[in-house]
């Protein structure tokens, strides 16, 4: 049986068709990168993206932004909620200086791995969990029937690629689930993931559900930068 495609999501579908074809065939001939074994979403992973003084570096930079984590406000535009609510995410985070000279080598390094303009790239954001916070299975990519969902389309589009990189070593619990293909990854300092959110054709793909799980001891340092179907403004 045919599955219905709401029409919001076909206009960006051509650009993240392309731009998942041009992603997967560079990353599929670069020998640093691992691909996870599933055929139900583009997971990658690359060990030591950064060194350990980079980790600290950004790591002093959370520190001096970090502000308690929002999520979009997801009240529907006929007055339905979403799952987000108190409690879903409990994370530190803020945005670093994009003008920062590290901060820009640390940009173009993931720009020039993945191959896409740094137009499309937002601004990295930085995110600290200290003991007993998560951040619950969520989609990086945009839902429609949203209170921010016009906004987003007209700054940038749909959310095509994730990249985060682990910044140092927690001492029990602070895993990133990707729930709906059963695979955890525990955080370890300068590893980088890297999915797509969209699938083959280009459309936002369900299984990429992810979870931030509860730090239980320690303290968890990531970063995170998304990139666009447009260019981001």
């Amino acid at each position: 049986m045919a599955v219905k495609v709401r029409k919001e999501f076909l206009a960006d579908q051509p650009r993240l068709r392309r731009l998942g074809k041009e992603v997967r065939e560079r990353l599929a001939a670069n020998p640093k990168v691992w691909k996870f074994p599933s055929d139900e979403a583009e997971l990658y992973a690359v060990a030591d993206f950064m060194t350990p003084e980079e980790c600290e570096r950004l790591i002093a930079m959370i520190d001096s932004v970090a502000k308690p984590s929002t999520v979009f406000d997801t009240e529907s535009r006929d007055g339905l909620r979403t799952h987000y609510a108190d409690g879903y995410r409990t994370s530190y985070s803020g945005d670093v200086d994009p003008h920062d000279p590290f901060v820009k080598k640390i940009n173009r390094r993931l720009n020039d791995l993945m191959g896409i303009e740094p137009e499309y790239g937002e601004t990295i954001q930085g995110q600290r969990y200290m003991p007993g916070q998560e951040f619950k299975d969520h989609h990086d990519w945009f839902h429609p029937n949203t209170n921010y969902w016009d906004f987003e389309m007209s700054r940038g589009g749909q959310r095509a690629y994730t990249a985060m990189v682990f910044l140092n070593t927690v001492e029990e619990g602070g895993t990133t689930d990707f729930t709906e293909l059963e695979i955890s990854i525990e955080p370890r300092p300068g590893v980088l993931l890297l999915w797509n959110n969209a699938d083959a054709d280009g459309l936002p793909n369900r299984k990429t559900l992810h979870a931030g799980r509860p730090v239980v001891k320690g303290t968890k340092y990531v970063f995170t930068k998304w990139y666009r179907a447009q260019r981001w403004r």
